[in-house]
Protein backbone atom coordinates (compact mmCIF):
# COMPACT_ATOMS: atom_id res chain seq x y z
CA UNK A 1 0.00 0.00 0.00
CA UNK A 2 1.61 3.93 -0.98
CA UNK A 3 0.97 6.57 1.54
CA UNK A 4 1.62 10.24 0.74
CA UNK A 5 1.38 13.26 3.20
CA UNK A 6 -0.73 15.23 1.96
CA UNK A 7 0.82 18.62 2.95
CA UNK A 8 -2.33 20.70 3.43
CA UNK A 9 -4.05 18.84 6.12
CA UNK A 10 -1.28 17.14 7.12
CA UNK A 11 -2.47 13.81 6.74
CA UNK A 12 -1.39 10.47 5.08
CA UNK A 13 -3.40 9.77 1.75
CA UNK A 14 -3.96 6.08 0.95
CA UNK A 15 -2.95 5.35 -2.49
CA UNK A 16 -5.63 2.66 -3.66
CA UNK A 17 -7.00 1.63 -6.62
CA UNK A 18 -10.74 0.92 -6.26
CA UNK A 19 -12.58 -1.58 -7.60
CA UNK A 20 -14.31 -0.15 -10.84
CA UNK A 21 -16.67 -2.65 -11.67
CA UNK A 22 -17.44 -4.52 -8.63
CA UNK A 23 -21.51 -4.93 -8.65
CA UNK A 24 -21.84 -5.40 -12.34
CA UNK A 25 -18.92 -7.43 -14.00
CA UNK A 26 -19.05 -9.42 -10.34
CA UNK A 27 -21.03 -9.11 -6.99
CA UNK A 28 -19.76 -6.19 -5.22
CA UNK A 29 -20.59 -7.82 -1.45
CA UNK A 30 -17.91 -10.29 -0.14
CA UNK A 31 -20.38 -13.14 0.67
CA UNK A 32 -21.75 -13.15 -2.07
CA UNK A 33 -19.03 -12.97 -4.41
CA UNK A 34 -17.25 -15.61 -2.24
CA UNK A 35 -20.65 -18.01 -3.18
CA UNK A 36 -20.28 -16.69 -6.97
CA UNK A 37 -16.79 -17.94 -7.14
CA UNK A 38 -17.91 -21.21 -5.56
CA UNK A 39 -20.64 -21.54 -8.60
CA UNK A 40 -17.77 -20.87 -11.24
CA UNK A 41 -15.58 -23.38 -9.49
CA UNK A 42 -18.47 -26.20 -8.95
CA UNK A 43 -17.39 -29.35 -11.17
CA UNK A 44 -13.76 -28.05 -11.69
CA UNK A 45 -11.26 -30.19 -10.44
CA UNK A 46 -8.33 -28.72 -9.42
CA UNK A 47 -5.03 -29.93 -11.18
CA UNK A 48 -2.13 -28.04 -10.50
CA UNK A 49 0.23 -27.70 -13.09
CA UNK A 50 3.77 -26.78 -12.00
CA UNK A 51 5.13 -26.16 -15.11
CA UNK A 52 2.79 -23.54 -16.28
CA UNK A 53 4.89 -19.84 -17.51
CA UNK A 54 1.63 -17.77 -19.25
CA UNK A 55 -2.08 -18.27 -19.63
CA UNK A 56 -5.04 -16.94 -21.31
CA UNK A 57 -8.34 -15.97 -19.17
CA UNK A 58 -11.38 -14.28 -20.71
CA UNK A 59 -12.88 -11.00 -18.62
CA UNK A 60 -16.43 -11.09 -19.19
CA UNK A 61 -19.11 -11.20 -16.47
CA UNK A 62 -18.95 -14.06 -14.40
CA UNK A 63 -22.03 -15.42 -15.26
CA UNK A 64 -21.05 -15.81 -18.87
CA UNK A 65 -17.24 -16.35 -18.62
CA UNK A 66 -16.66 -17.15 -14.97
CA UNK A 67 -16.66 -20.86 -15.43
CA UNK A 68 -13.83 -21.03 -18.33
CA UNK A 69 -11.95 -18.61 -16.55
CA UNK A 70 -12.48 -20.99 -13.18
CA UNK A 71 -10.63 -23.81 -15.20
CA UNK A 72 -7.77 -22.30 -15.89
CA UNK A 73 -7.44 -20.84 -12.33
CA UNK A 74 -7.83 -24.57 -11.36
CA UNK A 75 -4.80 -25.43 -13.51
CA UNK A 76 -2.23 -22.92 -12.34
CA UNK A 77 -0.02 -23.79 -9.85
CA UNK A 78 -1.47 -21.04 -7.55
CA UNK A 79 0.65 -22.15 -3.87
CA UNK A 80 3.79 -22.07 -6.16
CA UNK A 81 3.34 -18.26 -7.44
CA UNK A 82 4.94 -14.79 -5.99
CA UNK A 83 3.62 -12.96 -8.60
CA UNK A 84 1.18 -12.52 -11.43
CA UNK A 85 1.27 -10.67 -14.31
CA UNK A 86 -1.51 -9.73 -15.81
CA UNK A 87 -1.99 -7.97 -18.96
CA UNK A 88 -5.40 -6.88 -20.35
CA UNK A 89 -6.97 -4.70 -23.52
CA UNK A 90 -7.13 -1.13 -22.11
CA UNK A 91 -11.01 -0.83 -23.57
CA UNK A 92 -11.72 2.92 -21.86
CA UNK A 93 -9.28 4.58 -24.21
CA UNK A 94 -7.65 6.70 -21.72
CA UNK A 95 -4.45 7.15 -20.24
CA UNK A 96 -0.90 5.70 -21.78
CA UNK A 97 -0.86 3.25 -24.74
CA UNK A 98 1.04 0.94 -22.55
CA UNK A 99 0.83 1.58 -18.72
CA UNK A 100 1.90 -0.22 -15.48
CA UNK A 101 0.05 0.46 -12.18
CA UNK A 102 1.93 0.43 -8.42
CA UNK A 103 -1.22 1.40 -6.18
CA UNK A 104 -2.59 -1.22 -3.91
CA UNK A 105 -5.70 -2.69 -5.69
CA UNK A 106 -8.84 -3.76 -4.20
CA UNK A 107 -12.11 -6.36 -4.28
CA UNK A 108 -14.21 -7.01 -1.77
CA UNK A 109 -12.53 -9.80 -0.89
CA UNK A 110 -9.31 -7.55 0.22
CA UNK A 111 -6.51 -5.78 -1.24
CA UNK A 112 -3.57 -6.99 -3.21
CA UNK A 113 -0.36 -4.90 -3.19
CA UNK A 114 1.52 -4.66 -6.48
CA UNK A 115 5.33 -6.28 -6.92
CA UNK A 116 6.95 -2.89 -6.87
CA UNK A 117 10.58 -4.54 -7.15
CA UNK A 118 9.09 -5.65 -10.59
CA UNK A 119 7.88 -2.78 -11.59
CA UNK A 120 10.61 -0.55 -11.10
CA UNK A 121 13.41 -3.42 -12.60
CA UNK A 122 11.05 -2.66 -16.18
CA UNK A 123 13.26 -0.88 -18.85
CA UNK A 124 10.07 1.29 -18.83
CA UNK A 125 10.78 1.63 -22.66
CA UNK A 126 7.48 1.28 -23.80
CA UNK A 127 6.11 0.55 -20.36
CA UNK A 128 4.86 3.26 -18.52
CA UNK A 129 3.71 4.12 -15.26
CA UNK A 130 0.27 5.71 -14.94
CA UNK A 131 -2.45 5.18 -13.17
CA UNK A 132 -5.24 6.69 -15.64
CA UNK A 133 -5.58 3.82 -18.10
CA UNK A 134 -6.39 1.69 -15.05
CA UNK A 135 -8.95 3.66 -13.09
CA UNK A 136 -12.24 2.43 -15.12
CA UNK A 137 -10.79 -0.61 -16.98
CA UNK A 138 -12.56 -4.01 -16.11
CA UNK A 139 -10.11 -6.45 -17.78
CA UNK A 140 -7.50 -7.06 -15.32
CA UNK A 141 -9.53 -6.21 -12.33
CA UNK A 142 -11.87 -9.18 -12.90
CA UNK A 143 -9.11 -11.57 -12.59
CA UNK A 144 -8.19 -10.68 -9.27
CA UNK A 145 -11.33 -12.37 -7.07
CA UNK A 146 -10.24 -15.78 -8.54
CA UNK A 147 -6.83 -15.67 -7.39
CA UNK A 148 -7.62 -14.22 -4.00
CA UNK A 149 -9.94 -16.87 -3.50
CA UNK A 150 -8.00 -19.76 -4.24
CA UNK A 151 -4.54 -18.29 -3.16
CA UNK A 152 -3.77 -19.01 1.03
CA UNK A 153 -1.11 -16.80 1.00
CA UNK A 154 -0.96 -13.34 0.00
CA UNK A 155 0.71 -12.47 -3.91
CA UNK A 156 1.74 -9.67 -5.91
CA UNK A 157 0.35 -8.27 -8.89
CA UNK A 158 1.95 -6.60 -12.05
CA UNK A 159 -0.54 -4.80 -13.38
CA UNK A 160 0.10 -3.63 -17.52
CA UNK A 161 -3.13 -1.87 -19.65
CA UNK A 162 -2.22 -2.20 -23.40
CA UNK A 163 -4.35 0.09 -25.79
CA UNK A 164 -1.64 -1.21 -28.68
CA UNK A 165 -1.96 -4.84 -30.25
CA UNK A 166 0.29 -4.61 -33.09
CA UNK A 167 2.97 -7.15 -33.42
CA UNK A 168 6.03 -4.68 -32.72
CA UNK A 169 4.59 -3.43 -29.47
CA UNK A 170 3.40 -6.81 -28.39
CA UNK A 171 7.36 -8.22 -28.96
CA UNK A 172 8.85 -5.18 -27.09
CA UNK A 173 6.49 -5.39 -24.13
CA UNK A 174 7.05 -9.64 -24.00
CA UNK A 175 10.88 -9.34 -24.04
CA UNK A 176 11.13 -6.53 -21.12
CA UNK A 177 8.64 -8.93 -19.03
CA UNK A 178 11.06 -11.86 -20.12
CA UNK A 179 14.14 -9.90 -19.29
CA UNK A 180 12.49 -8.66 -16.02
CA UNK A 181 11.29 -12.11 -14.72
CA UNK A 182 14.45 -13.58 -15.07
CA UNK A 183 16.09 -11.28 -12.85
CA UNK A 184 14.05 -12.35 -9.75
CA UNK A 185 14.55 -15.88 -7.82
CA UNK A 186 10.62 -16.49 -7.92
CA UNK A 187 7.80 -17.81 -9.22
CA UNK A 188 6.36 -15.88 -12.09
CA UNK A 189 3.48 -16.12 -14.46
CA UNK A 190 2.45 -14.21 -16.95
CA UNK A 191 -1.64 -13.77 -17.28
CA UNK A 192 -3.15 -12.31 -20.80
CA UNK A 193 -6.52 -11.29 -20.31
CA UNK A 194 -9.24 -11.69 -23.63
CA UNK A 195 -11.98 -12.41 -24.49
CA UNK A 196 -12.39 -13.49 -28.63
CA UNK A 197 -14.91 -13.23 -31.54
CA UNK A 198 -17.39 -10.71 -30.37
CA UNK A 199 -20.86 -10.67 -31.57
CA UNK A 200 -21.19 -13.02 -34.33
CA UNK A 201 -23.25 -16.46 -34.56
CA UNK A 202 -21.92 -19.21 -32.46
CA UNK A 203 -21.05 -21.21 -35.24
CA UNK A 204 -19.13 -18.81 -36.84
CA UNK A 205 -17.50 -17.34 -33.37
CA UNK A 206 -16.38 -21.06 -32.47
CA UNK A 207 -15.01 -21.70 -35.97
CA UNK A 208 -12.99 -18.74 -36.04
CA UNK A 209 -11.79 -18.92 -32.30
CA UNK A 210 -10.55 -22.43 -32.81
CA UNK A 211 -8.61 -20.96 -35.94
CA UNK A 212 -7.11 -18.63 -33.72
CA UNK A 213 -6.69 -20.73 -30.50
CA UNK A 214 -4.59 -23.39 -32.67
CA UNK A 215 -1.95 -20.66 -33.33
CA UNK A 216 -2.00 -19.64 -29.52
CA UNK A 217 -1.70 -23.36 -28.62
CA UNK A 218 1.73 -23.88 -31.25
CA UNK A 219 3.18 -20.63 -29.88
CA UNK A 220 3.19 -19.62 -33.10
CA UNK A 221 2.93 -15.27 -32.68
CA UNK A 222 3.49 -15.04 -36.67
CA UNK A 223 0.61 -17.44 -37.30
CA UNK A 224 -1.59 -15.74 -34.95
CA UNK A 225 -1.20 -12.33 -35.99
CA UNK A 226 -1.92 -13.63 -39.80
CA UNK A 227 -5.38 -15.99 -38.73
CA UNK A 228 -6.30 -12.98 -36.46
CA UNK A 229 -6.29 -10.21 -39.78
CA UNK A 230 -7.24 -13.44 -42.39
CA UNK A 231 -10.29 -14.16 -40.25
CA UNK A 232 -11.18 -10.41 -39.15
CA UNK A 233 -11.19 -11.77 -35.83
CA UNK A 234 -12.43 -9.33 -32.98
CA UNK A 235 -10.79 -10.73 -29.92
CA UNK A 236 -10.07 -7.46 -27.41
CA UNK A 237 -7.10 -8.72 -26.29
CA UNK A 238 -4.47 -9.93 -29.17
CA UNK A 239 -1.84 -7.42 -27.74
CA UNK A 240 -2.09 -9.10 -24.70
CA UNK A 241 -2.07 -12.47 -25.62
CA UNK A 242 0.82 -11.93 -28.16
CA UNK A 243 3.21 -10.18 -25.26
CA UNK A 244 2.38 -13.19 -22.88
CA UNK A 245 3.18 -15.77 -26.28
CA UNK A 246 6.30 -13.74 -25.88
CA UNK A 247 7.38 -13.44 -22.58
CA UNK A 248 6.55 -17.39 -22.14
CA UNK A 249 8.31 -18.17 -25.69
CA UNK A 250 11.86 -16.49 -24.01
CA UNK A 251 11.15 -18.13 -20.64
CA UNK A 252 11.08 -21.68 -22.39
CA UNK A 253 7.89 -22.58 -22.76
CA UNK A 254 7.40 -24.89 -25.93
CA UNK A 255 3.63 -25.36 -26.00
CA UNK A 256 -0.04 -24.39 -24.28
CA UNK A 257 -2.94 -26.43 -24.22
CA UNK A 258 -7.45 -24.94 -24.58
CA UNK A 259 -8.75 -26.10 -20.91
CA UNK A 260 -12.34 -25.41 -21.95
CA UNK A 261 -13.53 -23.00 -24.43
CA UNK A 262 -17.70 -21.72 -24.16
CA UNK A 263 -19.52 -18.97 -25.32
CA UNK A 264 -22.06 -16.72 -24.44
CA UNK A 265 -24.90 -18.58 -25.86
CA UNK A 266 -24.15 -21.40 -23.92
CA UNK A 267 -25.51 -19.43 -20.64
CA UNK A 268 -28.20 -17.40 -22.55
CA UNK A 269 -29.35 -19.66 -25.25
CA UNK A 270 -28.98 -17.23 -27.90
CA UNK A 271 -26.49 -18.53 -30.54
CA UNK A 272 -27.79 -15.40 -32.87
CA UNK A 273 -25.25 -13.40 -31.70
CA UNK A 274 -22.16 -14.15 -29.09
CA UNK A 275 -18.92 -13.93 -27.27
CA UNK A 276 -16.20 -16.53 -27.47
CA UNK A 277 -14.08 -17.42 -24.03
CA UNK A 278 -11.34 -19.11 -24.56
CA UNK A 279 -8.98 -20.81 -21.27
CA UNK A 280 -5.80 -21.40 -22.15
CA UNK A 281 -2.29 -22.63 -20.59
CA UNK A 282 0.93 -22.02 -21.86
CA UNK A 283 3.87 -24.26 -20.50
Amino acid sequence: MWMLLNPKYNKIRVIMRRAAVAGAFYEGERTRLETQLRDCFSGVKREEKGNVLGAVVPHAGYMYSGGVAANVYAKLPIADVDTFVILGPNHQGIGSLVAVSADTWATPLGEVEVDRAFVDALPKRIIDMDETAHRYEHSIEVQLPFLQFLCDKPFRLVPICMSLSDEETAREVGEDLANTIAQFDKKIVVIASSDFTHYEPDRIAREKDEYVIEAITELDIGKFYNRIYERNVTACGVGPIAAMMHAAKKLGATQGELVKYATSGDITGDMSSVVGYGGIIIF
